[in-house]
């Protein structure tokens, strides 16, 4: 049920994502495109981040976490289609409203995203806790899907044929009154109603799995009551993170440098995330069988190869293969990390886990993203993705070398 939340809730953001870029570009100019759409990513997912670790602290000491996922989903699913209102008033602070609204929705995230993975965390046994995350990643990339799908069906009936031919990054918003910026409006006003749908779907069909309270076990530190190892590997996923930086700069690639229009880039996003779940299971499935620790450094140095291909990508071709491939890291790390994190703790300290894991990432996203947008505005995309290829493949190996003593009984 909580995979139905999840597909909804991306149903809603995804017909806007893939889109936000050309639509920031289109509020604040072409030029600074790349630093927004930085800002914008680096301090949302920042607060998020900030907020998962409290979030997840909550949740453990008052042994409810469904009411922390029905908060963040709910702030989630108002703010995002308050994004079709940026730059109606005030259109010099264009930039800033997305990035205020952008911050809004990723306060919700923040509020949700740690206690509903401790809840996924005491739902199943661990033998099939990878599968578990898996198919909870599976399902929110089916509404990653879907979410395009729909926009390509309303875009093209509010826009027509330039929606199949003009570039999208020669969307320009004229006094806001251009006609793609109006319709791209109206697209994420229409966000609003699957985001209703996810929190119906969490309200009444979610079950709360009260976590049971244990005394100590053995192995953990004296601080909070978390292992040496986790915090090992937190410590790799944020050097990982580090070059991690948003999507959104993908979208802008291909909108830049491939000049490809609208549709071209909603069918581009379907692709990915069509990836995603081909990718999910048999990720999830392996980290159950082959142990966590391979399957996370496979998906990394993958993530890497892909980053630094897409720096050095000039026929389109490339670029669309190296999307494509660019699911299968997704696949075998987003189950298994989150099931890593699940095994290392026990459950009434897995909203605390999940929030340390999820506040380091997101930690990272605001040097990541900033200064990844720094450096394509500055010297150029290239430098940017390359910088990115090697702070994933230095982390790949950072991981097979400090984590394959401490994690041996874990795999």
């Amino acid at each position: 049920m909580m995979g139905l939340v999840s597909l909804f809730t991306d149903f809603s953001s995804e017909m806007m994502n893939p889109l936000l870029p050309i639509f920031i570009a289109g509020l604040v100019g072409g030029k600074w495109a790349a630093f927004w759409v930085g800002m914008t990513e680096g301090v949302a997912e920042t607060t998020a981040s900030i907020l998962k670790i409290f979030s997840g602290r909550i949740s453990d000491r008052t042994g409810k976490r469904k009411a922390l996922v029905i908060l963040g989903y709910g702030a989630s699913s108002l703010a995002r289609p308050m994004m079709a209102l940026a730059g109606l008033v005030a259109a010099s602070t264009s930039g800033l409203q997305i990035t205020f609204l952008k911050f809004l929705d990723r306060v919700g995230k923040g509020i949700r995203t740690s206690p509903r993975d401790a809840l996924i965390g005491d739902s199943v046994d661990a033998d099939y806790r990878g599968l578990a995350f898996s198919f909870h990643r599976s399902m929110d990339h089916l509404g990653a899907v879907l979410g395009p799908v729909v926009a390509i069906v309303i875009l093209y009936f509010l826009l027509g044929a330039p929606l199949w031919d003009q570039p999208a990054v020669e969307v320009r918003n004229q006094a806001v009154g251009s006609e793609q910026m109006n319709s791209l409006r109206w697209l994420f006003a229409v966000a609003l109603i699957p985001g209703l749908a996810a929190m119906v779907s969490l309200i009444f069909k979610v079950r709360e799995i009260p976590p049971q309270r244990k005394s100590g076990s053995a192995g953990q530190s004296a601080g909070d009551g978390l292992p040496k190892k986790f915090y090992i590997f937190v410590g790799m996923v944020t050097l990982f993170a580090l070059g991690n930086s948003s999507d959104m700069f993908i979208v802008l690639l291909a909108a830049t440098q491939f000049e490809m229009p609208l549709i071209q880039l909603l069918m581009l996003w379907i692709l990915f995330h069509v990836s995603k779940i081909i990718f999910s299971i048999p990720g999830g499935i392996l980290s159950d069988k082959l142990g966590r620790r391979p399957v996370i450094i496979v998906g990394w140095a993958i993530y890497a190869l892909v980053y630094l291909g897409l720096a050095f990508a000039h026929e389109a071709w490339h670029f669309w293969s190296l999307v494509l491939i660019y699911g299968f890291y997704f696949g075998m790390t987003e189950g298994a990390e989150k099931a890593l994190v699940a095994d290392f703790v026990p459950n009434e300290r897995r909203g605390t886990a999940f929030g340390i894991y999820h506040g380091a990432i997101g930690l990272a996203a605001l040097p990541a993203s900033l200064i990844f947008g720094v450096f394509w505005s500055i010297i150029g995309p290239q430098v940017a993705f390359s910088i990115g290829a090697a702070l994933a493949g230095i982390a790949s190996i950072g991981l097979m070398i400090l984590l394959s003593t401490n994690l041996k009984n874990q795999n």
